[in-house]
């Protein structure tokens, strides 16, 4: 996988016939490799029109997901293996390449501990399962670390590199995101660094989830430490400016974080090529 994307969340988050086209079709006319695809709702998705759409527009996808409270991995394995596998068929359907996101749990999983080795037990061995999975129908699975303030288990790219070791998948990579990074590492830069064996794709957000560019991410550090560590993954713009108000709370979103999607997608894809061909990535 190597290219950029956009999350399919710039168009819509729900993914009937009408918001399916009109995010593939979105993300074509701007010239994008990949689609992510969210399953939010596994049931709904039809796989056969979405592959569809994706030959007619000549577009690749990537599908993420967070997982919803009875399939929590770190207290429920066997309820997350299910939830993962059915996604992966989903995924597989529709010919897309990956499942990534919080695929170990939500975005509101936290105890008000440290995680425990009995947590990291359990994901462990859950995303084994699942990577296995994935790896017989010729995926690849990710894992994404996220801000303490979403979950207490993978927060920064040292955690996030340290499961993908014990897992021990040849299938299984690092998924980052600079709104996250920017809260937990020492620097962006150094956490990509640290990631480098493993990373293969990379959520592009600005600190307020708005247009990247416009924000304080340190951009320059960011697309450094892709060229030095020869990055060859995907780069998905990612920004939350389509989401319903039932949403908000699952992101801490209360405020438009931009004037609407055209501002995002005009100025925040012109500003990320132009950084990747300042600094030579791809």
């Amino acid at each position: 996988m190597q290219g950029f994307g956009v999350h399919a969340m710039m168009w819509s988050l729900n993914w009937d016939h009408e918001s399916a086209r009109r995010a593939i079709a979105g993300a074509a006319d701007y010239g994008q490799d990949f689609i992510e695809i969210p399953l939010v709702d596994l049931a709904s998705v039809d796989t056969a029109h979405t592959r569809a759409l994706l030959e007619k527009y000549g577009l690749r996808a990537v599908c993420s997901l967070v997982l919803p409270e009875p399939a929590w991995a770190s207290v429920r394995p066997e309820a997350a293996v299910a939830h993962l596998k059915a996604a992966l068929d989903k995924v597989a359907e529709m010919g897309a390449e990956a499942l990534t996101g919080v695929t170990y749990g939500g975005t509101s999983e936290r105890t008000g501990f440290p995680p425990t080795q009995a947590e990291y037990d359990n994901l462990t061995r859950a995303l084994s399962q699942s990577a296995g999975h994935a790896k017989t129908l010729g995926l690849q699975f990710g894992i994404e670390a996220v801000n303490r303030y979403e979950n207490h288990l993978v927060n920064s790219a040292e955690q996030a590199v340290a499961l993908v070791e014990r897992i021990g998948a040849d299938n299984i990579f690092v998924h980052l995101d600079t709104f996250h990074m920017n809260m937990e590492e020492k620097g962006i830069a150094s956490g990509i660094v640290s990631a480098r064996n493993h990373l293969k794709y990379m959520h592009m957000s600005e600190s307020d989830r708005g247009t990247p560019g416009f924000g304080n991410v340190a951009w320059d550090a960011v697309f450094a430490a892709l060229a030095a560590i020869g990055f060859k993954g995907v780069l998905t713009l990612e920004s939350f400016v389509a989401m319903p108000e039932e949403m908000a709370g699952a992101i801490s979103t209360w405020r438009p974080v931009a004037s609407g999607a055209d501002e995002v997608l005009d100025k925040g894809l012109a500003f990320l090529r132009d950084k990747a061909s300042q600094y030579r990535i791809f």
